[in-house]
């Protein structure tokens, strides 16, 4: 029975590989199991590692069996550049994984429908209504007010070593939920304490559930005995029940001429945007439509923002020159005698040469939200089967030897007079092509205000002698394995300032 057993996976894995040759497809690993496929390959973490390491002996452009799913890895500038170019209609879909089924509105949502007319009309929204950049212009203020109570706190908290992961999740998830409902849950002044528990616990749950793979979705026997469909069906009625208070809220205020926004302008949130929107559209705006696009910033705009500054705060921690080099240039650019502000960001090159190398060496989309094949197409001048999931490994191509020197180093001065459209497909903290992320300019203009502050206004030190660890915990974001504590002091010239803030 055992040799049966064995004679029937030798004939199968050479079968499936001749197969392949035959059809000209991207090299396959041999051998492909019954099954399994090559799940065996990938059972060391991260993933993105490992298919990194695969391709480093098979190829930039690969096909692999991840159980029934056939899955095109792409692991090279050029390949990517293909794939985002001249085959962007043809890999502008979604593969349909019990994610996007359960917590994407069934595929519905802007980051997981297909491509098609309900797609493009919520790009356009969120292009248009919600992250335009005179959208994100009038909303400056609350932006600026956020940071600045991030640094009030840290005043307060002077000469201590302060939790910075979670002080800057706790600045995006105000952030954005003051640009979405006008409210916020963490921090001085907060009213409704159980509120903001509820909410971080909807947030970790679909967090959780957006970094795990869910096996059931390669293996459909591991349906039965998986329990994390059930944790979706949970979650999304949870976070339905959430989202729908908040529009009912903003409802209710506008019928009754009552501001719910907090900002420090006379901008209206997005839900009040969205909801006069549906007075004049409502099959476009529908509730279902506003907790769609709610739940995306939420998840796109927190994590992964948060994610960025503490990868650069732990880089300048164990490069002190780097540091000291920013510092010198936010002096010299904006002075001693006020804060920095989005204005400035334009002529401070350098720290955009930071947040490039932090995006290089430490992206928080390693693997590149997966796409799928409408039809058969080349890549690389192999034949792409229709419905072949693609994983474009961003970190491989982002720390690849062949486009950047010394990739393990880390160098801002690399992108100093750089051409940005040079360098498209070998940086890609954004996705690229027809499905690049709208909250680009949002997430540029966070990331820069924040980090420019905290060079600005404190001094900076390692907890003890030893380096800051650089070790890569699981997860969707690729959080740091530890997470991040720094000693920080205010900076003599600016205490008068902070102080009054």
């Amino acid at each position: 029975m055992f040799l049966q057993i064995l004679l029937f996976v030798a004939l199968y894995s050479i079968t499936v590989h001749l197969y392949h040759k035959f059809q000209n497809h991207p090299p396959t690993p041999f051998p492909s199991l019954p099954f399994i496929g090559h799940f065996y390959l990938l059972l060391k973490k991260p993933l993105h590692r490992s298919l990194a390491k695969i391709s480093t002996k098979h190829g930039s452009v690969l096909l692999l069996h991840f159980g029934s799913r056939p899955v095109a890895v792409i692991s090279s500038a050029s390949a990517a550049e293909e794939c985002f170019t001249k085959n962007d209609i043809i890999f502008a879909n979604r593969p349909l994984l019990l994610y996007g089924k359960h917590l994407g509105y069934n595929y519905t949502s802007l980051i997981w429908d297909s491509y098609g007319h309900n797609w493009r009309n919520l790009r356009r929204i969120s292009s248009v209504q919600l992250l335009s950049g005179h959208c994100l212009q009038l909303l400056y203020a609350t932006r600026l007010d956020e940071v600045r109570l991030l640094l009030r706190k840290l005043f307060k908290d002077h000469d201590r070593t302060v939790d910075l992961k979670s002080r800057l999740f706790e600045l995006m998830l105000n952030l954005m939920l003051r640009m979405i409902a006008g409210k916020r849950y963490y921090g001085d002044g907060v009213a409704v304490v159980e509120e903001g528990t509820r909410f971080r616990e909807i947030m970790r749950e679909s967090f959780l559930l957006a970094g795990a793979t869910n096996m059931g979705d390669f293996l459909p026997v591991m349906k039965w005995f998986e329990k994390t469909e059930k944790r979706m069906i949970n979650l999304f009625k949870r976070r339905e029940a959430f989202t729908q208070e908040l529009i009912d809220e903003c409802r209710h205020n506008m019928k009754n001429g009552k501001k719910s926004s907090l900002s420090t302008d006379e901008k209206k949130n997005m839900i009040e945007v969205m909801l006069s929107l549906q007075e004049q559209e409502p099959e476009n705006y529908k509730d279902e439509t506003i907790r769609s696009l709610m739940i995306v910033l939420l998840l796109a705009g927190t994590d992964t923002s948060s994610g960025t500054l503490e990868w650069a705060m732990t880089f300048l921690l164990n490069h002190p020159q780097v540091l000291n080099k920013a510092r010198t240039e936010i002096d010299t650019v904006v002075g001693q005698n006020r804060l920095i502000e989005e204005s400035d960001l334009p002529n401070l090159p350098y720290l955009h040469c930071i947040i490039n190398e932090t995006f290089r060496m430490k992206p928080t989309g390693p693997l590149l939200v997966p796409h799928e094949s409408s039809k058969e197409c080349l890549v690389g001048g192999y034949r792409i089967p229709r419905g072949t999931m693609l994983l474009v490994n961003a970190w491989a191509i982002q720390n690849d030897p062949n486009n950047w020197e010394e990739p393990n180093v880390f160098k801002p001065e690399r992108f100093e007079g750089l051409d940005p459209s040079n360098i498209a497909f070998r940086l890609m903290p954004f996705g690229n092509g027809r499905r690049r992320c709208p909250g680009e300019g949002l997430a540029m203009r966070m990331v820069g205000l924040t980090l420019g502050s905290l060079i600005q206004c404190f001094e900076w030190e390692r907890k003890g002698e030893e380096m800051v660890d650089m070790s890569e915990g699981p997860g969707l974001t690729m959080p740091k394995a530890q997470p991040l504590q720094a000693k920080c002091r205010p900076r003599q010239p600016f205490v008068p300032l902070l102080s009054q803030i």
